[in-house]
């Protein structure tokens, strides 16, 4: 999932960062500050990562893009 947030400082990076590693469901991220969007995969419902990072943050979280898992790694 590719979502846009207001970056302003690396502060904001860091406080991003340390939400998205405290998420359970969150197995991976990257946080392009430049462009203002961050990059999170895993298994979860995409609204409800991005209303806590809002929450958290105190910003609005845009989602701009929805990647289904395409590998086929599903636990049977």
């Amino acid at each position: 999932m590719i979502m846009r947030v207001n970056l302003d400082c690396n502060a904001c990076c860091r406080k991003a960062r340390k939400i998205l590693l405290n998420m359970k469901v969150v197995e991976t991220h990257m946080i392009d500050k430049q462009q203002r969007k961050i990059l999170v995969r895993g298994r979860f419902r995409p609204a409800d990562v991005a209303i806590r990072l809002g929450k958290k943050m105190n910003r609005r979280v845009e989602i701009l893009e929805i990647e289904q898992d395409v590998g086929g790694n599903h636990e049977p």
